[in-house]
């Protein structure tokens, strides 16, 4: 029915992740955490309505492409459907932008909030429209990193170390937070 949100946790070799949907797309997913209770605690404080459910085909196939990601191949979540919910105007900009981030593609929050023609001090609100990303790895805000070389927070389970890990699959090599080989740019003049 439309308006159930239904979800699902499943294991990766980085640990179990969770995925929730509704009838629009995915609406949630969780990074992959240390165990499947503390995956389906995550989602569950961001949809405390959504129900345990076998997936529909067009998930299942987000879960194996999600399972090809973290076993290291090159998967693209560009086309896949998702529903945000109710969004902040500039927050719904900022996903749109950082969804056409490709593999081992990056950008500072900087450069996202100057691709939105909006001034420095728009980085930051980048940064929050980053940690409150209800649905990381399909929207990559892993791919967003600070100006500094630094590759930033990252409010995911492990933290700025599981967003290391998750730009050294994609081939960007990373030493004590900090990026150590020159990243390809957001392909947009920057």
């Amino acid at each position: 029915m439309t308006g159930e949100n239904f979800y699902t946790v499943f294991e990766t070799v980085a640990g179990f992740a969770a995925i929730g949907w509704n009838a629009k797309g995915i609406n949630s997913f969780r990074l992959p955490a240390g165990n499947a209770h503390e995956a389906e605690r995550a989602l569950l404080r961001r949809l405390p309505d959504a129900r345990p459910a076998t997936p529909p085909a067009a998930v299942q196939a987000v879960i194996e492409d999600a399972l090809r990601y973290f076993a290291g191949e090159r998967v693209d979540f560009a086309n896949v459907p998702v529903d945000l919910g109710a969004q902040q105007p500039f927050f719904d900009r900022v996903y749109a932008a950082v969804r056409q981030l490709g593999w081992g593609e990056t950008a500072t929050y900087g450069a996202i909030a100057k691709l939105l023609e909006a001034g420095p001090e728009f980085a930051r609100d980048v940064g929050q429209a980053m940690a409150a990303n209800p649905v990381p790895l399909i929207i990559p805000c892993h791919r967003v990193t600070a100006a500094n070389g630094r590759i930033g927070g990252f409010s995911a389970p492990g933290g700025s170390h599981s967003k290391a890990q998750m730009l050294g699959i994609e081939g960007v090599e990373v030493r004590d937070g900090v990026v150590t080989r020159e990243l390809p740019q957001l392909g947009l003049g920057f």
